[in-house]
């Protein structure tokens, strides 16, 4: 296995047990993100496991609905993602993505691995689940989507609706706090 594979797996691993811990009364809650329920929360992180695997002209295997079962519906999707990471050929199939030309496993890790951290502080928050992100993915994702903010522009990824506008925290604010502020989310 990859850093990518191993990366993606503990990711998967932390955003699953937040999937599992949510009870049945709280898929309906609001998320941060704004129009979205905790479900629609789950729901994107489906459909954009399905987008990385569109490179390799594949799609999600047949799963539970998200409505019916989210679990279930999450460990189907991640399973296909995780048997592109474990071959080699797969994994290091290139292809163009919106920031240039990437393996398939680079553009999982910037993507939907990626996602998994932001999109779990989401449903943490939307569920009253402990919403801590780890610093070092804090460092991580910052810098990706620093990266990011460089080649396709902080603006015009506000403006197509990919973030929300950004909210203001302290300059001395916890990093967390300062992520999620500049991806539009509210840390209060």
């Amino acid at each position: 296995m990859t850093a990518i594979a191993d990366r993606y797996r503990a990711r998967a691993d932390a955003f699953q047990r937040k999937v599992a811990a949510v009870r049945a009364d709280q898929w309906s809650n609001q998320s941060p993100c704004e129009g979205w329920s905790a479900r629609d929360v789950v729901s994107h992180i489906i459909d954009m496991h399905g987008v990385m695997l569109r490179p390799l002209e594949r799609q999600l295997s047949p799963a539970p609905s998200v409505q019916d079962d989210p679990l279930g519906a999450f460990t189907s999707a991640r399973a296909d993602v995780e048997a592109v990471l474990d071959d080699p050929e797969l994994a290091g199939t290139e292809d163009n993505s919106p920031v240039g030309r990437l393996t398939v496993e680079q553009h999982i890790d910037q993507v939907i691995s990626a996602d998994l951290v932001i999109h779990g502080w989401d449903l943490a928050r939307a569920t009253g689940q402990d919403d801590t992100i780890d610093p070092a993915e804090i460092e991580r994702v910052r810098n990706l989507w620093d990266g990011v903010f460089v080649v396709l522009g902080e603006e015009t990824l506000r403006a197509q609706g990919v973030l929300g506008p950004e909210v203001k925290v302290p300059n001395d604010a916890p990093p967390q706090n300062r992520l999620l502020g500049r991806l539009g989310r509210d840390p209060r």
